[in-house]
């Protein structure tokens, strides 16, 4: 029988509960073996026992790096730092609507702002969602819409400035493309541009025929009526005309923007993917029911088989391996 996990319920609980090293441990194994059988996640085995004075778990196996912690086999690994400061940071991360800086999180839990902009980075990881299968299907309603992304310019420094804005319009920015599937889920992609033949392949990837699509008056969706029940929506005329409108999507590019300008400021576009992870998870995890610690246990029932080094997160890991 599968072990509860005990969550708390609200931040000021979940601060108070993870400054306890025990209530991490029970949490996460609870979270990694919940059917109380602890493996080794280098080779699978079950000959493994816990060292309490080391607080790392042996596997009796023969393999290089028997021993390992729970961090092993997550998004964690080779972090210094313990359970207790890693767990309120993804708490924070998976409910703050508006996000949460790493000059916050430095402030909070006595770390470096590099330290913590790396947390922040490898917590979005996690919560990056397997996109497998397509949305919508009979009788389904999908929106589709893209937006540009990239810092105002009266907002730069004057060498930041003549770096990034080189014209006018969305010519500096990156374009990124959201598909929602109302009452259901959202994916978003950075796309290289909006010509049809990139923003009709990523429809066509992502969404089950048949469905009824609704989009701008983009001419780069223009075609997509052979496949699907596609109505146009003219902003020049109307945002709605019955159930014809992309309000859902614009809903949550206003809920990502604000987070990216009033929160993180600053995003670089080699980086933007993953502030993207980040507000659709939050957005897809909405549900009230859920609460504050159902967001949490969903991202962190994602942080296993993952892994980013700082090294791969600022894209030096390319150089190491080619040099």
């Amino acid at each position: 029988m599968d072990k509860e996990i005990t969550t708390p319920k609200t931040l000021q609980e979940a601060i108070l509960f993870f400054s306890n090293p025990e209530n991490c441990h029970n949490f996460m194994v609870a979270l990694r073996w919940p059917d109380g059988k602890i493996t080794c996640p280098r080779c699978g085995s079950e000959d493994v026992q816990y060292l309490p004075n080391a607080r790392v778990f042996k596997c009796y196996q023969k393999h290089q790096r028997q021993k390992f912690s729970l961090k092993v086999g997550t998004v964690f690994e080779d972090s210094p730092l313990p359970l207790e400061k890693w767990l309120p940071v993804v708490w924070m991360l998976a409910n703050c609507k508006n996000g949460v800086s790493s000059y916050e999180i430095h402030r909070d839990i006595h770390v470096t702002q590099k330290t913590a902009w790396f947390m922040l980075q490898r917590a979005r990881l996690a919560m990056q969602s397997n996109t497998g299968g397509k949305l919508g299907g009979e009788g389904k309603e999908i929106e589709v819409d893209e937006s540009f992304i990239g810092g105002k310019s009266r907002n730069m420094h004057v060498s930041q400035r003549r770096r990034r804005i080189t014209g006018t319009g969305g010519k500096d920015k990156t374009a990124v493309m959201g598909i929602l599937e109302r009452e259901g889920k959202i994916r978003t992609i950075v796309v290289e541009n909006r010509r049809k033949a990139t923003l009709q392949a990523e429809v066509k990837q992502h969404v089950e025929a048949g469905s009824a699509l609704y989009t701008d008056e983009l001419l780069s969706y223009e075609g997509l009526a052979g496949q699907y029940a596609h109505k146009v929506i003219n902003h020049a005329i109307a945002y709605v005309d019955g159930q014809v409108h992309t309000n859902g999507l614009e809903n949550f590019w206003s809920l990502l923007k604000r987070g990216l300008k009033g929160t993180y400021v600053s995003v670089e576009p080699y980086h933007l993917f993953r502030y993207l992870d980040e507000q659709s998870f939050r957005y897809n995890n909405r549900a009230k029911e859920l609460g504050d610690s159902g967001r949490f246990l969903a991202a962190m029932q994602q942080i296993v088989g993952k892994r980013l080094t700082y090294r791969e997160l600022i894209g030096k890991e390319v150089e190491t391996t080619n040099g």
